[in-house]
């Protein structure tokens, strides 16, 4: 499948997209037509219907090398969130680049191995590991575990030793640093479940009553959407301190993980600061001598999409202007979710008067909505709308709620692009249960 654009070069004026590398992922041509690199969104819908998710290629391996620059002279692995989005073909594409697999669950692990990843570049976390997701994470032979609790510690020494196998270990320490975010997506807090505190880890470090562990490093995550590199420099100066001490007492971890969580752009958001964080952050890690981990998701993967839907209708409520589209919460859960924003367009842009819009989907539910009094330029009905900034948990949330069908989705390389995810079809909501009847 292929479709060249032609004179791809009128910006969005005042948009996310003027600033997203001089629009080399997502434009307009000067006929108004939205591409995605060099193909034609709209040639795309004609063939996959909608609603899908379509990415660039190039954004993820822009991303991925502007953070592998940023850490240059230093010895560093990146290990991408497949939670962000978990699509085999975005796996392989990272992998490729040179990333290993952050991972949350059995399901996720048995993704980034079947994409091709080697379990030897795997982390397995997660506050809540089952003893089937522990068996099969060393069955595989990941790299390590992620642990959250002394407990956990202690299940996976038993299962290590009954498979007659060492677990490599890394405790996920919880330092206590505001990460200055939503309340959802802050994992570093006393107050979260995540971690344990920096107190009862050092005190675990040197606990020697478990036969089939081996600590190989230490772990932390602040959170996502983290906008400074102060809570990073606070946390790291608090967890090497603790290295320092297991250090003196002859417990030398060999690596750190850093986490995740580098802000990035919905709205008018500023860029991470990566030159600060090389200076402030990634320069006292590298004077430690220990391995850099970090495990970047929505930083690699949410500028990448957009979900195109088609507007169904057009209503007005009182004073209230409605876009009933194809698309909603089933589709793209974080507006209700998280309250968050993403910027929605026309798809074809013909330079017509512009008005407040609610952009609500099909579902039953008056949750169920994209956008809330947001200014865009007025569609027709049949028309295609973009909803920006998808990348990062849109299909990873996507639910069958009201027994709906999972989208598509769609990779462009260039000029080219192919399906890498087809949509379901109304016998696949309905498999598991037929042979029960």
């Amino acid at each position: 499948m292929a479709n060249t654009a032609k004179n791809i070069n009128r910006n969005f004026e005042d948009s996310l997209l003027n600033s997203l590398s001089k629009n080399k992922y997502f434009s307009y041509s000067d006929e108004g037509e939205m591409h995605c690199e060099g193909v034609n969104i709209s040639s795309i819908a004609e063939k996959t219907g909608t609603p899908f998710f379509v990415y660039s290629k190039k954004y993820f391996t822009d991303r991925f090398n502007l953070l592998s620059n940023a850490l240059h002279g230093t010895n560093f692995k990146i290990f991408y969130a497949v939670k962000s989005n978990y699509n085999l073909s975005i796996i392989r594409h990272l992998s490729s680049l040179g990333a290993g697999a952050d991972v949350n669950s059995a399901g996720e692990l048995y993704r980034a191995v079947r994409a091709g990843v080697s379990p030897a570049s795997i982390l397995l976390g997660g506050v809540g590991k089952s003893a089937e997701e522990i068996t099969f994470a060393l069955e595989q032979g990941i790299l390590l575990f992620k642990v959250e609790s002394y407990g956990e510690l202690i299940q996976i020494d038993r299962i290590a030793g009954t498979l007659n196998k060492t677990a490599r270990v890394a405790l996920r320490v919880n330092p206590n640093v505001n990460a200055k975010t939503h309340p959802y997506i802050s994992t570093g807090l006393a107050e979260n479940k995540f971690g344990i505190p920096l107190e009862e880890a050092e005190i675990i470090y040197q606990d020697k009553s478990l036969p089939n562990i081996k600590f190989a490093g230490v772990d932390m995550h602040l959170g996502s959407q983290i906008a400074t590199t102060e809570p990073y420099a606070e946390a790291i100066e608090k967890t090497l301190a603790m290295c320092a001490r297991l250090r003196e007492k002859g417990i030398t971890l060999h690596h750190f993980d850093i986490g995740g969580g580098f802000g990035v752009q919905y709205d008018n958001e500023s860029d991470f600061p990566f030159e600060e964080f090389t200076k402030t952050v990634i320069a006292p890690l590298k004077a430690s001598g220990m391995t850099i981990f970090l495990e970047p998701g929505r930083f690699l993967s949410a500028n990448s999409s957009a979900l195109i839907s088609k507007v169904m209708y057009l209503k007005k409520n009182g004073n209230k202007n409605f876009i009933v589209t194809d698309a909603g919460m089933s589709e793209l859960i974080r507006p209700s979710l998280y309250d968050a924003y993403h910027q929605i367009v026309t798809v074809n842009t013909k330079n017509r008067e512009k008005k407040i819009y609610d952009v609500v989907g099909p579902l039953c539910e008056s949750g169920d909505f994209i956008g809330k009094e947001l200014e865009i330029e007025a569609p027709e009905q049949d028309e295609l709308i973009a909803v920006l900034s998808a990348g990062a948990y849109g299909m990873a949330m996507a639910s069958n709620y009201n027994a709906r069908l999972r989208p598509a989705e769609v990779f462009v390389d260039g000029s080219d692009w192919k399906i890498i995810r087809k949509r379901e079809t109304l016998e696949q909501l309905v498999q598991n249960e037929e042979d029960c009847l």
